[in-house]
């Protein structure tokens, strides 16, 4: 099936490893050029480079961290510069947290909240004038199933990626008269790096081997049983970004193995 999405341009934030690196490798599948942004510069570019091989397309890489302002305003500009314009925004950085509501300091609230949410209002507000000037595009925003369905031991987490999915809703309606079609991708459980290295973690020096907890884990949870691969995920990414889901707009997708216990 023919996409439609040979030479367009992509910017995809969190874009050198797991579901962005991911997204990247099938979005260039489909021909499209990418910016990749990531804060470790030489991981980004050396992912850039590979993903430029693999696939035949211009690919660059960008060290930037997206819940800084400044780092967002260079990032924009390299778009415009390497690209001259944008018709993809993925807006996937972002990281678990690990806290108590009563004890978490205004520092660790506010780093989430601008690596969750003002990274998203800021890369829309640089990058939508670049595409209304190629004549529309898409953005889609990455949350997760704990927007909706909360995990306990990580309340800002929850909180933070809840506002990215209003903020979805919101841009969405704002921005569809310039043919913009915004939505939020709600990811379940996804083998990703960190799961990996979370769960090494806990089951070092014990008898449960890490991919016996995570199969534990999906087991109990979801009733397909078992994690996705970065790459399942991916290709769900890529039809949002594609006019084959022109109608899609506005709206939260759950990705999840049946996870989530209640009608969204």
């Amino acid at each position: 099936m023919d996409l439609g999405l040979r030479d367009k341009i992509a910017v995809i934030t969190g874009g050198s490893v797991g579901i962005g690196l991911a997204v990247a490798h099938a979005l260039a599948a489909e021909g499209v050029h990418l910016l990749l942004c990531a804060r470790n510069e030489q991981r980004v570019k050396e992912k850039a480079a590979e993903v430029a091989q693999a696939h035949g397309v211009k690919t660059v890489g960008v060290a930037a961290d997206v819940s800084k302002a400044q780092d967002i305003e260079r990032l924009a500009a390299a778009a415009q510069a390497e690209f001259g314009g944008v018709d993809i925004l993925i807006n996937n950085a972002g990281t678990g947290s690990n806290e108590k509501i009563m004890t978490a300091p205004d520092e660790k609230w506010q780093y989430y909240w601008d690596l969750h949410v003002m990274a998203a209002v800021r890369l829309s507000r640089g990058l939508v004038p670049l595409m209304r000037q190629r004549g529309g595009g898409v953005i889609l925003n990455n949350a997760s199933i704990c927007a909706k369905q909360p995990l306990y031991y990580e309340p800002i987490y929850n909180v933070t990626k809840a506002a990215l999915m209003m903020f979805s809703k919101v841009l969405a309606e704002e921005v569809i008269g310039d043919n913009i079609r915004v939505n939020c991708i709600n990811p379940g459980l996804i083998l990703t790096p960190d799961w990996i290295k979370t769960a090494r973690q806990l089951t070092e020096g014990s008898d449960v081997t890490w991919e016996q907890h995570l199969d534990k884990i999906a087991k109990e949870n979801t009733p397909i049983g078992r994690f996705a691969t970065p790459e399942e995920l991916a290709h769900f990414f890529v039809f949002l970004c594609s006019d084959k889901a022109s109608y899609c707009v506005g709206s939260t997708y759950y990705v999840d193995g049946g996870w989530l216990k209640v009608v969204a």
